[in-house]
């Protein structure tokens, strides 16, 4: 075995060593501590109340105008982990976005992809690449990447919708390009149902002929074609499902229709309903997710700390956390996950603990 000795000049080399290597913008990886963790560091699970975000939201619809300067009136989830970047996590954003009675919000089209998970309010209709899509509580819109899309609230109350993108991921990635669209926005004197729910939205069946201007590009079907998910289909399917099995807990994937792929290339979603008193089994999952509570009460079980949560509460769940979730009475909770990227790069593992974690702390509601 050989013993090295260091002296006082020694240690005058390395701090010249350190220097010169600073200054040639390189660092020494047996200096870096934490680069290759055991497991995925994990930010903190984090909440945000309903009650919150509906007042600020309502105030900046009071004081905020939307105009070109602006275009939408959108309140982004940053969590405190992630240094004030308008962030959920490391790969999704999250927001609440309030559109009041009469506004329009301006067409733009972006390279991230985009969910609208409807929260509160009625008669709003999104224009995805000039198909009219209504927008009601508990549907799920699409606006994939690449895709015009204005808001318009000819109605009388205000909406207010959870927006879900990829933005962190592609921004990550140097691949974010964004362009307005015009000033000129298309006015309906009655909403008709949209073109790909038309064609697409009616389940098991499968269209052979499809409208042109609906068509992706040969090789380049990234998304699904079916623009909007109806509540109303999502509530009779989760219901359906646990007649028929009997469980006291039921989840459906939003996927796309003619492939049964994943909605977006990037994005997951999920809607999962839980009968009162059931406790899911606790699972690890690598990738991140975002609850959205769309009615009832419970509970979530992150790394040992119980979170209470009522309709409207967001939760991020971090990557490899242990979570399970508990309905003090009937509930739906939305998650948006970036699973597919994690399939797609071959790094999903998902482990579901043999007991129940034990709480160890409790964040009211």
């Amino acid at each position: 075995m050989v013993t090295t000795r260091f002296t006082a000049d020694d240690d005058g080399d390395l701090d010249a060593l350190y220097q010169d290597v600073a200054e040639a913008d390189l660092q020494p990886l047996w200096l870096l501590k934490g680069l290759l963790p055991e497991q995925p560091n994990a930010m903190r699970p984090h909440v945000w109340r309903a009650k919150t975000l509906r007042h600020l939201a309502e105030r900046a619809g009071d004081l905020v105008g939307i105009d070109r300067g602006g275009d939408r009136r959108v309140l982004g989830l940053a969590h405190p982990d992630l240094g004030g970047l308008p962030f959920a996590t490391r790969t999704l954003w999250g927001a609440v976005q309030y559109l009041g009675p009469g506004e329009l919000a301006p067409a733009h089209r972006h390279s991230p992809s985009a969910v609208r998970f409807v929260l509160e309010g009625s008669g709003v209709f999104t224009l995805v690449n000039g198909d009219p899509v209504r927008m009601e509580p508990g549907d799920l819109v699409l606006t994939p990447s690449y895709a015009w899309h204005e808001h318009h609230n000819p109605g009388d109350e205000p909406m207010i919708w959870f927006d879900g993108l990829d933005l962190p991921l592609i921004g990550n990635l140097d691949a974010v390009f964004f362009e307005n669209g015009s000033d000129e926005l298309t006015a309906y004197d009655e909403v008709p149902v949209s073109r790909s729910e038309q064609l697409h939205g009616t389940a098991g069946l499968r269209p052979l002929h499809t409208d042109p201007s609906l068509a992706q590009q040969p090789g380049e079907h990234r998304h699904s074609p079916l623009m909007t998910y109806r509540w109303v289909d999502t509530d009779r399917a989760l219901d359906t499902m646990l007649a028929a099995t009997g469980a006291r807990a039921a989840a459906m994937r939003y996927v796309d229709p003619l492939t049964g792929r994943d909605m977006m290339p990037t994005l997951r979603g999920e809607m999962h309903r839980l009968l009162p008193g059931h406790r899911t089994p606790t699972t690890r999952t690598v990738g991140s997710g975002i609850w959205v509570v769309h009615r009832g009460t419970g509970a979530s079980v992150v790394n040992g700390v119980r979170y209470e949560w009522g309709a409207g509460d967001i939760l991020v769940t971090p990557s490899w956390t242990a979570v399970d979730h508990e309905a003090t009475d009937r509930a739906d909770l939305f998650l948006l996950s970036d699973g597919p990227v994690i399939e797609a790069v071959g790094l999903a593992r998902t482990e579901t603990l043999p007991h129940r974690q034990a709480v160890t702390d409790t964040v009211s509601a």
